[in-house]
């Protein structure tokens, strides 16, 4: 914890008097223009790998980037959308899985997740794509695990799609989804092109996104 507390008085001394403006203008309001849904994973991080600053990016994080669709009982993330959509009026939305991910190994490999029941039954919101997956052969633990990943996106995509918001906005508004897919290794982006139905490099293909 102690290096916590080192780098925070580390951004107080340094960073923030350099950047006084920045946040003097934040201070009052915010105006981010896309809405990023991550992994919780601490390798991921949206605002370093997007290069956006404060104030740029609506941020959503939990297990798996995982959106359930909507219901009856809205949670944290549906609100979350709904705000970002309606209230901030985000143009943009991006799903963001990356490699390695733990919960997608975690329900590739049908690992017990017993003394974790919370998030077992969390992960239940990803089981569309373990079905896409769990119809195919693989060669290897890791390519599963990678398509897991990729599904996974899909899924969530097609999940965020039913809620009301969301809906409205690409039917009225012109938002647009993003399927992404984050390499730690190498810190390349594939992202899911809607003609191919394929995830290719966001490097070579910046104007594609899923709808």
């Amino acid at each position: 914890m102690q290096h916590i507390i080192e780098g925070f008085l580390s951004f107080q001394k340094e960073i923030f008097p350099q950047r006084k403006e920045l946040f003097r203008s934040l201070a009052s309001s915010q105006n981010p223009k896309a809405l990023f849904i991550s992994c919780s994973d601490s390798r991921l991080v949206p605002e370093l790998v997007t290069q956006q600053e404060p104030g740029q990016l609506f941020v959503i994080r939990n297990a798996g980037n995982i959106v359930p669709s909507f219901g009856p009982e809205p949670g944290g993330v549906s609100a979350t959308i709904e705000y970002a959509v309606v209230a901030l009026g985000v143009t943009d939305i991006v799903i963001c899985g990356h490699s390695n991910c733990g919960a997608m190994k975690a329900i590739a490999s049908c690992q017990c997740l017993d003394p974790m029941p919370a998030v077992a039954h969390w992960l239940h919101y990803a089981d569309a794509a373990k079905a896409v997956v769990e119809k195919k052969t693989w060669n290897s633990e890791t390519d599963k695990v990678n398509a897991m990943v990729e599904e996974n996106v899909i899924a969530q995509l097609n999940n965020i799609k039913t809620h009301p918001s969301v809906a409205v906005g690409l039917r009225n508004s012109g938002l647009r989804l993003h399927g992404w897919v984050y390499d730690i290794e190498s810190g390349e982006i594939r992202t899911l092109d809607r003609n191919t139905k394929s995830f290719v490099s966001l490097a070579d293909n910046p104007g594609v996104y899923f709808e």
